[in-house]
């Protein structure tokens, strides 16, 4: 048995570490966390610009700072038009450069460190494409969807969650678009920007830093498939270990129960004669009384007329036991010996048959001799014989 724990052991230990290093995966998988800035470290090709309000006769205006470390750039709203804009984006492009889209739909918030100077509240907006709606020759045909942020003159940090983003009434308006269809997929995302909002200042240079842009969401795909995968090696593996215990148990039960048949009177007086006359009348009779659930020491000395003492001393000389330890002996080897066989016969039975009045004091009595319950040595050769 010594050699299955140290294999269950090393093998209880490896499944652990494969467990703990699959799980670290797939929780890293699961749990998604995209930069998109610095640029270098974005897994997204993209490029910044600017867009004001110019297309519609206004003079705001806007001017990169940094792209590459972070996104810093300066605006300046003019009032010759109503409603001013200057914003810069972050345009998603293939391998040539060109616009194209990218598929965010994994992502459910974006996070960044902000400042502003002076203070202000600044628009955050993410492009889509709408199937119903969208041209890609027409920049204003991409769905909007907006959220705003208050922007102080020290870093703050800001969270976006990108599912419950707003579009603004009138994109519905220009585009005829039912304003109840809320809706959005992020499976197409254009561009993302941040500039100015009806509440920027106006006829003032205002510095806009963003730093340490990124993308965060979910995927439980990775988490199902890894709680799959482990529940099944796990399963796997305790059924193995139960077959494997089940073999070592039995190959142990058999190796002892061979050990101590020799030990027994009556297999020992069937093979050779003993030198020494008490001795045998010692063995001899406890091998056919033995059953005898009265049997005691003193019932022996009135049998055999051999006094205690000397029925103690020939036992522990011969056989390296005292008197009741022999008795527990003999009953329980021939306890084993009918739950092997026996299979029809259930463990009370078994423990009357053999000598004990106590079913529970034979239940430990045999525990401690063979290092199982009487119904799991039973249950073992059962379902060894069984394999076999």
């Amino acid at each position: 048995m010594l050699q299955f724990y140290k294999k269950a052991f090393v093998i209880f230990i490896s499944l652990l570490l494969v467990t703990a290093v699959i799980g670290y995966i797939a929780t890293n998988t699961t749990f998604l966390n995209s930069k998109l800035i610095p640029i270098e470290n974005s897994e997204f090709s993209w490029h910044a610009q600017t867009a004001t309000d110019a297309v519609d006769g206004g003079k705001s205006s806007v001017s990169i700072i940094d792209s590459l470390f972070s996104l810093n750039f300066n605006m300046n709203l003019s009032s010759s038009v109503k409603y001013p804009v200057a914003m810069t984006e972050l345009v998603f492009a293939d391998t040539s450069g060109k616009q194209s889209f990218v598929d965010l739909s994994r992502f459910t918030s974006i996070t960044f460190r902000a400042k502003c100077a002076p203070s202000n509240v600044i628009t955050f907006a993410l492009y889509t494409v709408d199937e119903s709606i969208t041209t890609f020759d027409d920049n204003r045909s991409y769905r909007i969807s907006t959220s705003y942020f208050s922007c102080e003159r020290n870093w703050q940090e800001f969270e976006i969650d990108l599912t419950r983003l707003e579009t603004p009434e009138w994109w519905y308006k220009w585009y005829n678009h039912e304003l109840s269809k809320q809706e959005y997929k992020l499976n197409k995302t254009v561009r993302l920007s941040f500039g100015s909002s009806i509440q920027s200042p106006l006829e003032q240079l205002s510095n806009i830093h963003v730093s340490e842009l990124e993308l965060h969401g979910r995927d439980w795909m990775f988490l199902y498939l890894f709680i799959a995968f482990i529940t099944l090696t796990w399963i796997a593996c305790i059924i193995w270990v139960h077959k494997e215990y089940t073999k070592a148990l039995l190959a142990d039960l058999k190796q002892k129960l061979q050990k101590d048949r020799p030990l027994v009177a009556y297999q020992q007086l069937s093979i050779e004669p003993q030198k020494n006359k008490e001795a045998s009348t010692i063995l001899r009779y406890m091998a056919t009384e033995y059953a005898n659930a009265d049997l005691q020491l003193d019932t022996m000395v009135q049998n055999t007329g051999i006094n205690r003492n000397k029925i103690n001393e020939l036992l522990k000389s011969e056989l390296g036991y005292t008197f009741s330890a022999y008795l527990n002996k003999l009953r329980l080897t021939e306890a084993a010996r009918l739950l092997s066989s026996q299979n029809m016969a259930n463990v009370s039975e078994i423990a009357y048959s053999v000598g004990y009045k106590n079913v529970p004091y034979f239940n430990k009595l045999f525990k401690l001799e063979y290092g199982c319950s009487p119904k799991k040595f039973k249950d073992t050769y059962l379902e060894g014989n069984g394999e076999e």
